[in-house]
């Protein structure tokens, strides 16, 4: 059986940024959250350039998703770093990534920085990426637990982004089904709200609309310091075609 996605992305400039960093991607195939840095317009710049780079894979006829992922991203790594080198405004900037593309039932990720990405299956919320942030890096040495992590003054400082230097993205291969549940989000929503509120939120409103706007409303709960920014998908069996849609 082949599946596709059923996805929603919202992105919120959050209570305390003047303006929104975030870009993400919501279609039958791909989802995607891009996190950019370096500072207003910069960082608006470098995550736009990389969904832009990612969305014609919605419509690939790549088979191998991994391959179609990492393609994309190293493209629009290029187009970075060739804006920067024609406008030193731009320079340092650079985005996280974080996208998921279903082919047939293989579900492949790419991830490059410290936004996330979750799979919710038969009710047990797992993060499949891993955030290249320092105290990520703390966390895996033993020096952090996860929860200090969470409240750790450095917990923003990414260790890895897209920016126009050498990158390779992490890759994770998966075999999706039905009933999956997909949530691809900013730093914005995980540094604030704890997995399990996030695994009840996703559990709780069956609703792609619903279930985004109390995921938002909880990070707002929370002060919401950054922008907030997710996609939510379901995986379903193939059926008509559905138009794809972005939010930033």
């Amino acid at each position: 059986m082949s599946f596709v996605l059923r996805s929603l992305a919202v992105s919120d400039p959050g209570l305390v940024r003047p303006n929104n960093e975030d870009v993400a991607f919501a279609g039958s195939r791909l989802v995607a959250v891009a996190d950019g840095m370096g500072g207003a317009p910069a960082g608006e710049v470098a995550s736009e350039i990389v969904i832009s780079g990612l969305a014609p894979v919605e419509r690939s006829a790549e088979t191998d998703p991994l391959a179609a992922l990492v393609a994309a991203i190293t493209t629009a790594n290029a187009r970075i770093r060739a804006v920067t080198d024609d406008d030193q405004a731009t320079e340092g900037m650079g985005t996280t990534v974080t996208a998921m593309l279903l082919t047939g039932r293989r579900l492949g990720v790419a991830h490059v920085g410290d936004s996330r990405g979750y799979l919710f299956r038969a009710g047990r919320l797992t993060q499949i990426t891993r955030d290249d942030t320092f105290v990520q890096a703390l966390v895996d040495q033993g020096g952090l637990t996860r929860e200090e992590a969470r409240r750790h003054p450095q917990r923003s400082l990414v260790t890895r982004a897209v920016q126009g230097g050498p990158i390779e993205p992490a890759t994770v291969a998966l075999i999706a089904e039905a009933g999956d549940r997909l949530l691809v989000c900013s730093d914005g929503l995980s540094d604030v709200v704890d997995d399990d509120a996030i695994a009840g939120v996703l559990a709780g409103y069956p609703d792609r609309p619903e279930c985004a706007e109390q995921l938002v409303k909880l990070a707002h709960q929370a002060g919401a310091p950054d922008n907030v920014t997710l996609v939510v998908a379901d995986v379903v069996p193939a059926a008509g075609p559905e138009l794809p849609t972005s939010a930033g």
